[in-house]
């Protein structure tokens, strides 16, 4: 007998685990009459606990070369988050670990707390040059476990030591604790903030960001970093076609009132298992519309669920892609944002971080 369709698990994004593409081998789950509740019993799932391990990591800075990315090198402090957010592109990544792109990833983290001294380690190397370093880019690095963990505060203590630039996207309200470091650093022209919100509907973000904070609240995140004095923009990432889409120039307006300079868009990427866990979301929250979101998912991605060609995969092509970037250019144009694209953050001031080698030869 199969087993029965996986539920809706209140407070998580994804409604199963995918399989490992990795392993040769396979686990199918079948109803074997030991586990069938009773009648009056209810057919609610029990919830899913968060577990962290420690993850004893060798390096802490990841390079990259994408044409894509306007940074070649970032810190991620943890892996998998708890924000669940069901359409995650770093959902795949968790595979490498050994388990599941799926529940896994939002229930199964990874804390680095080496991650502050490995990056005072590679910051005196002698070759090291300076580059703003990303942070938050595979997941957010002010996730909920952050609030116990402090790993993010610790690595933004180094890089406010070493005058080093960062640029941190998140939508999670403990970057607001870290305003005594990131204010500082923004009157020097080390930091810019991103804050993303896909959606204004409360109900639909409950669904797709399940323990994110509401739009509403990132709103509210937006504006103190903007009182702050720390430069801050909106990341209307992903755009979903037709379910987020409709609220791309509110989401531009309510950020922009709120002192978002900045504004970027990504359209919806579905890579490896993510494809398979958006469709299932989307039959099981919104059935009716599942085959008209899927067609255009797909008519801006050549006639797949995903492209992922550089120069393509970050915002689609055909009709449909073409819009979303009519509207958004011309939103941001009517707001004043993205007036300044000569601003830099300043690698000048970068000087690499004291210890007991360089305290030593600070004496000749």
């Amino acid at each position: 007998m199969a087993a029965p369709p996986p539920q809706i698990i209140k407070g998580r994004g994804a409604t199963f685990n995918p399989g490992n593409r990795f392993r040769r081998d396979t686990r199918e789950e079948v109803d074997d009459g030991w586990n069938t509740p009773a009648p009056d019993e209810s057919d609610e799932p029990a919830p899913l606990r968060t577990t962290v391990t420690i993850q004893n990591a060798r390096t802490i800075i990841a390079r990259n070369d994408s044409p894509d990315l306007p940074f070649d090198r970032s810190i991620n402090p943890y892996q998998g988050c708890e924000h669940g957010c069901v359409y995650c592109y770093a959902r795949p990544s968790h595979a490498y670990l050994d388990l599941s792109p799926g529940l896994d990833f939002e229930t199964r983290l990874f804390a680095k707390p080496d991650a502050a001294l490995l990056l005072r380690g590679e910051l005196s190397r002698p070759g090291y040059r300076c580059e703003p370093i990303a942070l938050g880019t595979n997941t957010d690095p002010y996730q909920p476990i952050e609030r116990e963990w402090k790993i993010t505060r610790q690595i933004l203590e180094v890089l406010a030591e070493c005058e080093h630039p960062i640029m941190i996207t998140t939508k999670g309200v403990l970057i607001e604790r870290d305003l005594d470091l990131l204010a500082p650093m923004a009157a020097k022209n080390l930091v810019r903030a991103c804050v993303s919100i896909s959606m204004l509907d409360r109900d639909l973000a409950r669904k797709l960001d399940p323990r994110a904070p509401t739009p509403q609240r990132r709103l509210e995140i937006i504006e103190a970093l903007a009182k702050a004095g720390v430069p801050v923009g909106v990341n209307v990432a992903p755009v979903i076609p037709q379910l987020t889409d409709k609220d791309l120039e509110a989401i531009l307006e309510a950020a922009a009132s709120r002192g978002a300079r900045s504004a970027m868009w990504t359209m919806l990427r579905l890579p490896r298992e993510v494809k398979d866990l958006f469709r299932d979301w989307l039959a099981k929250h919104y059935p009716l519309r599942a085959e008209h979101v899927m067609s255009l998912v797909q008519q801006v991605r050549g006639g797949r669920d995903n492209d992922p060609a550089f120069g393509s995969r970050m915002r689609g092509q055909g009709l449909f892609a073409d819009l979303i970037a009519r509207r958004f250019a011309l939103a941001c144009k009517r707001l004043g944002l993205n007036e300044d694209r000569t601003l830099r953050l300043d690698t000048t001031r970068f000087r690499p971080p004291r210890g007991p080698a360089s305290a030593q030869l600070d004496l000749f």
